[in-house]
């Protein structure tokens, strides 16, 4: 009895430390996103953290994109969005690392877009 109640604890203490420096990303985030011709587009993030959800926008050149399926655990994020092109949708799945004031990105195309390889960028927390 007593050990389970130390193993208990001990593990309750492992989440809460788990919980406690999951990423607050919430603010705004800029990058230079490489496009189809090799420019680089800015882009913006707008995240919202609450608790282990991520939500939020994305606005580039082509407008804003609701952020969804977001989430947040430890430094990791993922979260998707969709583009709608002439009645075709477009999904990006966003996957990336937070490191103080920089999150590492891999953006891949989901669905019918096959062929694109993953974009590799860095976005740098606003002033």
């Amino acid at each position: 009895m007593k050990r389970s109640v130390v193993v208990m604890a001990v593990a309750l203490l492992a989440l809460c430390a788990v919980l406690a420096v999951a990423a607050d990303i919430s603010g705004k985030w800029v990058a230079q996103v490489p496009g189809r011709q090799g420019a680089a587009q800015e882009t913006t993030f707008t995240f919202k953290v609450d608790g282990a959800a991520l939500t939020g926008a994305v606005t580039n050149a082509r407008g804003e994109q609701a952020i969804t399926d977001g989430k947040v655990s430890g430094d990791a994020i993922s979260f998707v969005t969709v583009m709608s092109f002439g009645g075709n949708e477009m999904k990006m799945l966003y996957k990336g690392t937070v490191a103080g004031s920089e999150i590492k990105f891999v953006r891949e195309m989901q669905g019918g877009q096959g062929g694109r390889p993953p974009v590799e960028f860095v976005a740098k927390k606003a002033q």
